[in-house]
């Protein structure tokens, strides 16, 4: 059984919060499936304002929301214009029943409110059913008709315009863009190093794919001023320092605990008792429509699997000829040797070991190459100074090898 405990992760987790992404599970700014746990409140003239930008608001609106303001906004065209109809039949005197020597009518087949509202319907709509017509004698009601008409094409075009948007946003996009369910620190190349995974389900790719990653804590300034959500930036990138990935299959984006990383203190046992947030963002062109998307996801603390290596999930099929990824394999991980101290302390034991290494052989030169043994030998049986510290970094790869209270967890 793994020292992280049954599930391989150093704090237990509360089951309904993993699968419940609620408002009440955790204190996350950005929930796992990318939407923000933010909630403006004491905006002065809010409603003024959204009406103002009435577009923006009914994109952003729910649906129901959309379909009613769209009904609403047709019933109440048909029923004003009904209301102007019926008051231009009875200044007329439409309303009575015709006969063969009275005066012409202005609307004809119009005798009720009822009628008056489906002469509306047909007339905003050029349905146009034959029963009901205006003629040439009221100059008023073929000014009504004109106006009638246009406002019936505005409203129209109106509201396909933001049905249209609401169904071609960038933002449904995301939906087919992964993160993994956890993040691994594992050393790479020596360093330890953060990853995570992205990936995308569509055939259309993502163009100008790039990522970033941001640490939200809290921070208290030298003055003594509390800053509740301080945001630092993380480098981040693939397989090397670009943030800009090529975007064909899954990528495991890394960041490197260097010396001007925030989680350069950090060793495994200081994970449990941190409260942080990790805020990734992917962004890039959709190919199909060309709008720019971001998708989002965050990490916490009990997220991050110390000491764990996400599984290989890209596969050559050699019977077909193409490149296989298989997504059951997307969140899998496995553990593998990893100091439990901080990326500080274990380039302070290097930088230790390699003093003391260079101090058995000393030489005048820094590019003068030293034997195992000490003494000066030719350049081909001989190791730099450089040599050994990288040589080094590699040897200390068991916790067990590394000293002080992390190596306990």
């Amino acid at each position: 059984m793994s020292k992280y405990g049954k599930n391989h992760t150093l704090i237990p987790m509360n089951l309904d919060c993993r699968y419940r992404q609620t408002r009440y599970c955790s204190r996350r700014v950005v929930f796992k499936h990318g939407d923000c746990n933010v909630v403006q409140g004491n905006v002065a003239k809010r409603r003024r304002k959204y009406l103002q930008d009435i577009f923006t608001t009914l994109v952003d609106a729910q649906w129901r929301w959309t379909l009613l303001v769209f009904s609403m906004n047709f019933v109440t065209s048909w029923f004003g214009f009904a209301v102007i109809w019926y008051l231009i039949a009875y200044s007329h005197g439409d309303l009575e029943p015709s006969t063969d020597t009275g005066p012409m009518k202005c609307v004809v087949g119009v005798q009720s409110m009822l009628t008056a509202f489906l002469f509306s319907i047909e007339s905003q709509h050029t349905i146009g059913y034959g029963t009901r017509s205006i003629t040439d004698e009221c100059p008023e009601a073929i000014i009504v008709l004109c106006v009638q008409s246009i406002i019936g094409v505005m409203i129209q075009a109106f509201m396909v315009g933001i049905v249209f948007a609401k169904l071609s946003r960038p933002k449904k996009r995301t939906q087919t863009l992964l993160f993994s369910r956890n993040a691994v620190i594992n050393q790479r190349d020596g360093r330890l190093c953060l990853m995570f995974r992205v990936g995308d389900m569509r055939k259309s790719h993502i163009i100008e794919a790039h990522i970033r990653a941001q640490l939200i804590s809290k921070k208290i300034t030298r003055e003594g001023e509390i800053l509740p959500f301080y945001q630092q930036e993380m480098k981040v990138g693939g397989d090397g320092e670009e943030d800009r990935i090529f975007f064909i299959w899954p990528t495991t984006i890394v960041h490197r605990i260097t010396e001007d990383s925030p989680l350069y203190h950090l060793s495994a046992a200081d994970m449990i008792n941190e409260r942080f947030e990790i805020i990734v963002m992917l962004e890039g062109v959709i190919e199909s429509t060309g709008m720019t998307t971001q998708a989002r996801s965050s990490y916490l603390p009990s997220e991050i699997l110390w000491g764990h290596r996400f599984e290989p999930l890209v596969s050559y099929k050699t019977e077909t000829g193409e490149h296989e990824v298989d997504y059951n394999l997307f969140n899998n991980t496995y553990e593998v040797n990893t100091p439990l101290c901080s990326s500080r302390e274990l380039d302070q034991i290097l930088h230790s070991q390699a003093v003391a290494d260079v101090q058995k052989c000393p030489s005048t030169n820094e590019s003068e190459f030293t034997c195992s043994d000490g003494d000066s030998c030719p350049e081909s049986e001989c190791r730099s100074n450089t040599d050994m510290i990288v040589e080094l970094r590699h040897l200390v790869l068991d916790p067990r090898d590394v000293p002080g209270p992390e190596s306990q967890i």
